[in-house]
Parts: structure tokens; C-alpha cells; sequence
């Protein structure tokens, strides 16, 4: 979504919040005095512009008044566009509809003011440089009075854990905390339809919780709740009613979430749904780790990032842990020789660096690096560079000098495991949250680099496409290469993860344990091992290696 896209959400109300009437909420459309409405779809279809294939098409729903509903499908089946339709944020010149869509039987953008929603990507509704005038701009612009703004920001704030003071630069945020900063600007607006695309997809598990909390917190009995979450089992308490949308079209299953995963689990859970107490494999590695690849030794950026110390090997696969804020992206951002050392040094080995091996990686001529080091980062927009998403899989391939006939022979294999073929000529800023998160970690995977370094590479997935993705890293990994993951996503961690190293806000120490060293209370400037799986325990003033 574009700023423009965004600002009709935060915008002035109608006329009659500016008459000092309050509007009808959702499910309170006054006609005749008796309340009507509420949330309908009959054969409702979106086609973007451009594309062949329908994003949703087909869907007849009909939700009531506060009713909570947990939104499911398959990555690409239109979760995220219906959500778009009912906020009324689809102009008609952007694609093709077909049917009908009402919120209060008004058309959705004629419902704006009664309407919040959170996206995917919280960079995409946050509009001021400080925190609080962010939450606030919503208020201004609703006209409400100067003397409640304020204490309804803070109230905002308190409810989704904000951690800093009101003054906190936007800028300054961490992706998750970014997200919190995002609903809360949604809650303090405290709208009757309140729509909810994968609110915890970016926060660690304390934020998350946080975050559910505060939904639960904010939702009272007359206001409609529609939530698309991959994490199903920890939206569930927050929701009373399943919806599974048909990736060809039309509802797959829809009633109770226990009637619906009673009934439909095991066929939902194989066309990648997120059901509950449906365990995946592991993918451990076949062979011990190689040479280590990179070094670092008090690496830092302050005041983003604690002095760190760590090895990357390959055959080996690192996650990166610890709580939003902790430094994670900026770590990975200096891993992958894009970001110039604010403390220590990176030191690459001659097997990685090759003619460069006295030089530093941020001081790597780009081809060089690009050849050695593939990044994939938190938010995948901020990659593309080309207008379709085969030719950004190819882009790596061709400026290496590969043949045409090799490219396609590398690109269309991947473009399938992915599920991205049908995509294959669309304009990768069109794509679902899910959908760009997979071709940005594609564009990586082409070119095979030496170490690959992933910041939240499994966001926005379904099961079947997260199942791909961990079998395609354990397969680069396999065959020797190394790969550092910053990531949220336990699952992933207990899949596949051979080390992980867990970040904390102060000091970031690794050190490899002693072999069959015995678990013991942490030691200051040192690190803790455990055995592989064990939950990372928590310290102060410095990082937890888990092997």
C-alpha cells in the first residue's frame, strides 16, 4: 500500500462526525431506526490491473456484529485483498470487481471512518517522525478534542506495550516495534470494524503476546473483528469463528474453529493451512559444520547494535534470536558487508573472500559481494528492482553472464517449488505480503551464494510454502554453504537451526560451548551453551549459543 492509500484510513471523518453526530458504528446503520448491516459479500471478486488470475474471487460472507473471525487460506488466496476491500482501500481504477461488498450497507469506501486496519507492513500507515504525533494524527484528524487526544495516545500505547516514550523517533524502530506503534494508532481511533493482517507476524513472542492481549483488551462486545494470522493456534483464544477462503475461489470451510479443524484438519493442514497440533519434520543437517566463513569480534553499530562476537560456518545453519530492539536486522545487515562497522571488525576467511581477503566485506566491490553474499531482508519491497517476478529471479543469473537457457533452467524450477509460476509475469510490488517474502528470498537462492543471510525469511508463509522454503535452505545448507537466519519463527528454529545465538538490548558475547560442558548458571562476559532444542534462556549483557 502507498502513503496515499493509507492516509484515506487516517483521514477526516464524514459529515456527519463534523455535523458533532456520531456515525452509525458497524452493525448499527441506521435505517429507519433499526440497526442493519453489518459486514456482507455476495460473489465478491478483485482482479488487479494487469493480472489474469483473480486475487479472490467468488465469496459470499456474511459476518454480524461483534463477531470475531479468524480469516485462513493458502499464501495467495486473497486474505489480504478482501481485507484491503473491506477497509475500502481498492479505487476502482486499480481493478476489476466483481459482485458486491457492504459494511453497514454502504459501499467500503463510503464506511471508512468506522473502519481500522492494520497491515502486514507497518512502514506502510506510519506518517510522523515521532511516535506519539503518529498515534495522534489519526485523532487530529478525526476532530477529536484537543484535551482527549493525549491520554487516549498513551492509553493506545500502554495497551500494546510501546517500550519507549511518546517522543521516540519512528525511525527508530525496530520492525515489531513498529507494528505495536501501528495498532496503536488503529486503537486509539476505536473503530467498529477493526481488521487485522497479521498483526505478530513481525514481534517476538513477548511483543506478540503483547499484541494479542491488547486486541483482546480493545474489543468489546458491538465491535467486529476480522484477523488473517499464519499463527493460528495463538489467535484462536482471540476469535470465535473460522473462514477458510478457496484459493480458486469461494469459501473452503467457514463455523467454529473446532467443528472446522475437526472436520476439514488433515485436508487443510496438506493445502497449507497453519492447523493446529499438525507437527512438521525437522531438517537437521547431514554432516558436521565446515570452515568458519566470517568472524566477528566486538562487532557493533551503537547505539542499534551491542558488541558481538561470533562465527559463521559453512554446512551450517545460525539463527539469530532475541527481543525486537535487540539489533538483529542491523547484525545482519553488517554480516552481509552492507553496513559499515560502527565497532570491531568483520573478518571474512580467504575461502569466502578470495582475492578481497585483507579487505574488509562492506569495502567488497558490489559484483564481488553479490557473488559471495546473498541478503534477503526484513522487508522485501525494498529489494525489487525489476518490473516482473522472473525477471528478478533471472537479474543475479544474467549479470553473472548465464546463458538465457541456464537462467531458465534455474528460474522456472524455483519459481514452481515456490509457487510462484502463475505470478511469473506480475510486477513483484503487486504481490501478497507472503508472495514477496518468497520470490525475495528466491532472488537469493538463485545464485547460490557462498553465505546466505536471511532476516525473517519465513513471514507471511503457509504451512506448504514454509515446508518448501525450509527444505530448499536445508538443501543450499547441505551442500556446504552457510546460512544465518534472523528469525521469530520458533517452528523454523526447531526445524532446521544447527546453532543459535539469542541477542539481548546490552552485550552480545559468542563463544563456542566446551564439548559435553554441563548447563550451568551464566558467567559475566561469557556465553551459555545447551543442547539443541532447549529454550533460550534468558540473560542480561549477553547472547545464549544454543548447538
Amino acid at each position: 500500500m502507498k502513503l496515499a492509500d493509507i492516509s484515506i484510513f487516517k483521514s477526516p471523518a464524514n459529515f456527519m462526525i463534523n455535523r458533532g453526530c456520531r456515525g452509525p458504528r458497524v452493525g448499527e446503520s441506521w435505517v429507519g431506526g433499526e440497526a442493519v448491516g453489518g459486514v456482507r459479500l455476495r460473489g465478491f471478486g478483485w482482479r488487479h490491473a494487469g493480472r489474469r488470475a483473480w486475487a479472490v474471487r467468488g465469496v459470499d460472507l456474511r459476518v454480524e456484529r461483534g463477531e470475531r473471525v479468524l480469516l485462513l487460506g493458502p499464501s495467495g488466496a486473497g486474505k489480504s485483498t478482501l481485507l484491503a476491500a473491506l477497509a475500502g482501500l481498492l479505487p476502482e481504477d486499480s481493478g476489476e470487481q466483481e459482485g458486491t461488498i457492504e459494511v453497514d450497507g454502504l459501499a467500503p469506501h463510503e464506511a471508512r471512518d468506522r473502519v481500522g486496519i492494520v497491515f502486514q507492513d507497518p512502514q506502510a500507515q506510519l506518517v510522523m517522525a515521532r511516535s506519539g504525533d503518529d498515534v495522534a494524527f489519526g485523532l487530529e484528524n478525526r476532530g477529536v478534542p484537543a484535551g482527549e487526544i493525549w491520554p487516549r495516545v498513551d492509553e493506545a500505547l500502554s495497551r500494546v506495550g510501546f517500550p519507549y516514550h511518546r517522543d521516540r523517533p519512528t525511525a527508530a524502530l525496530s520492525g515489531g516495534e513498529q507494528q505495536r506503534l501501528a495498532l496503536a494508532g488503529v486503537l486509539a481511533l476505536r473503530p467498529g470494524l477493526l481488521l487485522l493482517d497479521e498483526p505478530t507476524a513481525n514481534l517476538d513472542p513477548a511483543g506478540a503476546t503483547l499484541v494479542r492481549a491488547a486486541v483482546a483488551r480493545a474489543v468489546d462486545t458491538d465491535t467486529t473483528l476480522i484477523v488473517v494470522e499464519h499463527r493460528v493456534a495463538e489467535a484462536l483464544p482471540l476469535v470465535d469463528r473460522v473462514v477458510v477462503l478457496e484459493p480458486g475461489g469461494g469459501v473452503r470451510a467457514d463455523g467454529p474453529p473446532e467443528a472446522v479443524f475437526a472436520a476439514d484438519g488433515d485436508a487443510l493442514a496438506a493445502e497449507g493451512v497453519w492447523v493446529p497440533g499438525r507437527d512438521v519434520p525437522p531438517r537437521r543437517a547431514g554432516g558436521p559444520a565446515g570452515e568458519v566463513l566470517l568472524t566477528a569480534d566486538r562487532l557493533g553499530q551503537p547505539p542499534r547494535l551491542a558488541a558481538t562476537d561470533l562465527t559463521v560456518r559453512a554446512g551450517e545453519a545460525l539463527a539469530v534470536l532475541g527481543p525486537n530492539g535487540a539489533g538483529k536486522s542491523t547484525l545482519a545487515l553488517l554480516l552481509g558487508g552492507l553496513l559499515k562497522p560502527g565497532t570491531g571488525r568483520l573478518v571474512a576467511s580467504p575461502e569466502l573472500a578470495g582475492a578481497d581477503a585483507r579487505t574488509p566485506p562492506h569495502r567488497w566491490r558490489a559484483p564481488a559481494l553479490a557473488g559471495r553474499v546473498g541478503s534477503v531482508f526484513q522487508d522485501p519491497e525494498h529489494q525489487f528492482v525489476t518490473s516482473t517476478v522472473f525477471d528478478e529471479l533471472a537479474l543475479g543469473l544474467r549479470r553473472t553472464g548465464a546463458s538465457e537457457t541456464m537462467v531458465r533452467d534455474r528460474v522456472d524450477p524455483l519459481l514452481q517449488r515456490l509457487r510462484l509460476t502463475r505470478l511469473a509475469a506480475a510486477n513483484p510490488y503487486t504481490l501478497s505480503g507472503g508472495e514477496a517474502r518468497r520470490l525475495s528470498v528466491a532472488t537469493a537462492l538463485a545464485t547460490a551464494p557462498r553465505l546466505l543471510i536471511c532476516d525473517e525469511p519465513t513471514f507471511g508463509q503457509d504451512r506448504r510454502t514454509w515446508r518448501e522454503l525450509v527444505d530448499l535452505f536445508a538443501e543450499l545448507r547441505d551442500a556446504g554453504h552457510g546460512l544465518v537466519t534472523v528469525t521469530h519463527d520458533a517452528e523454523f528454529v526447531a526445524a532446521m537451526a544447527d546453532r543459535t545465538l539469542t541477542l539481548d538490548r546490552t552485550l552480545a558475547l559468542d563463544r563456542p560451548p566446551a564439548p559435553n560442558a554441563p548447563a550451568g548458571p551464566p558467567v559475566a562476559g561469557a556465553a551459555t551453551a545447551a543442547p539443541a532444542g532447549t529454550a533460550p534462556a534468558a540473560t542480561m549483557g549477553r547472547s545464549v549459543e544454543h548447538r
